[in-house]
């Protein structure tokens, strides 16, 4: 736990706990000890390093809500406090513009889609290890991120489907993904492989999506990415238990754009289709287990990737989340 004259543990309505812990973990500052400044708030995570990564490895995810985070400037301060080194976001589908430094923004698809629960980037063999999400505005309404525990949708869908589980920790997963040469802001996955693979070379694109473990064939709408087969379930070693890790449900229910059929969007690494009662059960059993904390603006949410998924829900604008992502 963080030391009491920095960070005080906090209490929402809306948090759960497992296993005896609350998720996620919810810090604020101390009325004893004030952090006025970001500079303060910087000086703290700094000195309260090792305590924060004990709590976000017990809790999975840690919101940091009522400490001075204003600007996206402020936020790309806090994430370098924290000294994880920055991954860049090659290969991702969701449509991102730069900020400042390290900051981005979330992903920019239009407020009345959602965005299915996934790992981040887990269709990709280099995907980051922790996330970072700041609420610069929050929303009139919805809008929240909601977080689910990886380990336990495994072990809940293990329970209830133990031979689709079996099957797919067998043959795994592919992803098939047409990507347009520029972005769609219109689309949840729009980004086009211009910017996904941050070169305009097609030569260059194919060797860093060589690197992804992916493969790209050329077609006239564009690019059609194909990742796979890749692992639908890791073993985190950290917390020696299995984990949900994949982009399943995300990719078959909501990859969906005029270039894409979420249907066939994600299938076995054998060829074959999922099926798709499974698959929309899966998605009703991330939403039953899920914490869905409503944005404060200041608000900081620290997910380890690793241990959690997240997903978007619609919302009514004015909304501006800002993300980083660390290796």
């Amino acid at each position: 736990m963080a030391r009491d004259d920095l960070f005080v543990s906090s209490q929402s309505p809306h948090q759960r706990t497992f296993d005896g812990v609350p998720f996620p973990a919810v810090l604020s500052p101390n009325p004893a000890s004030p952090i006025l400044t970001i500079t303060d708030f910087a000086e703290a995570i700094q000195a309260e390093k090792a305590s924060l990564e004990s709590l976000i490895k017990s809790s999975g995810a840690v919101l940091f809500r009522g400490f001075p985070v204003h600007t996206a400037a402020d936020f790309n301060q806090t994430v370098e406090a924290f000294g994880y080194e920055e991954l860049p976001y090659v290969g991702g589908a969701a449509p991102r513009s730069n900020v400042v430094g390290r900051v981005f923004t979330a992903n920019e698809s239009p407020p009345d889609q959602k965005i299915p629960f996934h790992h981040e980037m887990a269709q990709v063999a280099e995907f980051p290890s922790k996330l970072f999400f700041f609420c610069e505005q929050e929303p009139k309404s919805g809008g929240e991120t909601p977080i689910v525990l990886s380990h336990h949708i495994y072990n809940k869908m293990k329970e209830k489907y133990p031979d689709f589980v079996e099957k797919l920790e067998e043959h795994v997963l592919i992803y098939i993904r047409v990507l347009g040469e520029g972005d769609d802001p219109s689309s949840p996955i729009g980004r086009g492989w211009h910017s996904t693979f941050m070169t305009k070379d097609k030569a260059v694109a194919e060797e860093r999506a060589a690197r992804l473990g992916m493969k790209i064939e050329w077609i006239p709408e564009g690019a059609r990415t194909i990742m796979g087969p890749i692992p639908a379930v890791k073993f985190d070693k950290s917390r020696n238990r299995k984990i949900w890790f994949n982009s399943m449900v995300a990719a078959y229910t909501g990859w969906s754009d005029s270039r894409n059929d979420p249907t066939k969007a994600v299938k076995f690494g054998d060829g074959s289709l999922l099926p798709a009662d499974v698959v929309n059960d899966c998605l009703n059993i991330l939403e039953e287990e899920c914490v869905a904390i409503p944005w404060k603006q200041g608000d900081v949410l620290l997910i380890d990737n690793w241990a959690v998924l997240h997903s978007r829900r619609s919302f009514e604008p004015p909304r501006r989340v800002l993300a980083s992502l660390c290796k």
